[in-house]
């Protein structure tokens, strides 16, 4: 629960009316206790927007002790410290504050790492009593703007009727890395390395036309370079891995597009594009999808925004799947995802990508890499069920986190996804 509070100046000798600083945001950090509030500032710049302030009223008696904990990092400072002493204890992740001098209240800056994310209260103890029974947390998350250098105006266009439409009759979709049947995701693609007679899975991509699929750029490189196009080779209407489809289309690849601005290191940009030798001909096992916009946020139903991904990735037994596989995931805030492992998605989370997933076992992992997370978007602005309307690619398989005992993916951590509505124009200035 927050509230926003605009403060306001009136000159004497005006009637003008004009803000001075940035709005504030007030919340309740202990469901239990009102007379603790936390204030955010918003609108501050992105490595000022991990703080905030935490304010017990109360009368706090000489030599009364108040002991806090939060849920990651924090740094706390002391709004007057001629009252009080502050001391950490990293054994314990608590700060201990000893007052020397009787105060009506306490008033602290709590700060995170410089990463964006807000540490939450979890326990509030004062002279061995607890005052925040009920901890909450989040509440400020969705206040946290970051880095944002790149803005796009997209005009409303109708529903697009050639792409992202299943032309198999096909039931409500299934959750949670389930199999899926033939034609359930007709614009999802197969790439295989080929070296002489040997040929071999790497990555998936997405159809978008007859002849130019949508994948990951570090799936079409090595250091940086793009792989010669003839070692790849592209497979439309794939469901089984090894064998056995309905009716599979085998294209060759003619050229490889990876972004100019594509890094390696930290697969910033990691999107690539491949022309294919021949068109693919469209039937009920190979259709394109749609390419996302940011003006289908309005026709999506209320609520967080959740994506389908699909592929051969290694399941729960750590076994390349044979048959493809989907899951439907959310589209989580930056916040969240940088308070999951600071250190790993500090160095890889930026304006480019975006974090989906749930963190508790259900993931895209090795193997999906390079295919797409599409969202269904329906022809009836707001319509919760999937009779009518179309898929849209709206991000790109990138990275996750690797497990400690495996060079694997680990399934417990959120995966990051290329932002496929920030490079809309150079993907159109190729499309067909």
């Amino acid at each position: 629960m927050f509230w926003l509070l605009l403060f306001l100046s009136m000159p004497n000798r005006s009637i003008q009316v004009g803000l001075v600083g940035n709005p504030l945001a007030h919340a309740y950090p202990c469901e239990d206790n009102h007379n603790i509030t936390a204030t955010f500032e918003s609108g501050l710049p992105p490595g000022e927007e991990n703080q905030y302030y935490l304010n017990i009223k109360g009368t706090i008696q000489k030599y009364s002790q108040i002991n806090l904990k939060f849920d990651s990092d924090a740094t706390v400072v002391l709004s007057d410290p001629m009252k009080a002493r502050i001391t950490a204890y990293t054994n314990s992740n608590s700060f201990n504050v000893r007052f020397f001098k009787g105060s009506p209240n306490l008033n602290i800056n709590v700060r995170g790492p410089a990463t964006g994310t807000i540490p939450y209260v979890q326990s509030i103890i004062l002279d061995n009593d607890e005052i925040c029974n009920k901890p909450s947390s989040g509440y400020f998350d969705s206040l946290i703007e970051g880095v944002k250098d790149t803005a796009e105006i997209t005009l409303t266009v109708p529903a697009d009727q050639s792409c992202g439409r299943r032309k198999v009759v096909h039931t409500e979709l299934i959750v949670h890395g389930q199999p899926t049947k033939s034609g359930d995701w007709p614009w999802h693609v197969a790439l295989f390395t080929v070296e002489g007679n040997i040929v071999k899975y790497i990555c998936g991509g997405t159809l978008l036309s007859k002849t130019l699929v949508l994948t990951a750029a570090h799936c079409a490189s090595i250091r940086g370079n793009a792989v010669v196009p003839k070692s790849l080779s592209v497979i439309l209407g794939k469901h089984n891995l090894i064998g056995g489809d309905v009716a599979p289309q085998e294209r060759e690849v003619f050229e490889i597009i990876l972004h100019k601005e594509f890094d390696p290191r930290t697969l910033n940009n990691d999107i690539a594009l491949l022309k294919l030798k021949s068109e693919a001909v469209f039937d009920d096992y190979v259709q394109p999808a749609c390419l996302w916009q940011s003006s289908l946020y309005k026709k999506l139903p209320s609520g967080g925004i959740y994506g389908s991904v699909v592929g051969w990735g290694f399941d729960h037994q750590d076994i390349l799947s044979t048959t493809l596989q989907q899951i439907t995931i959310p589209i989580v805030s930056e916040a969240t995802c940088l308070k999951s492992n600071p250190v790993f998605f500090h160095n890889k989370l930026n304006t480019n990508k975006f974090c989906a997933g749930f963190a508790n076992g259900t993931s895209a992992c090795n193997g999906d890499s390079g295919g797409g997370l599409v969202v269904f978007v329906p022809d009836v602005p707001g319509a919760k069920t999937q009779e009518s309307g179309a898929w849209h690619v709206r991000g790109i398989v990138s990275t996750t986190v690797s497990r400690t005992d495996a060079p694997i993916c680990d399934p417990n951590q959120y995966t990051l996804f290329t932002d496929v509505a920030k490079y809309r124009r150079w993907i159109l200035s190729y499309l067909d």
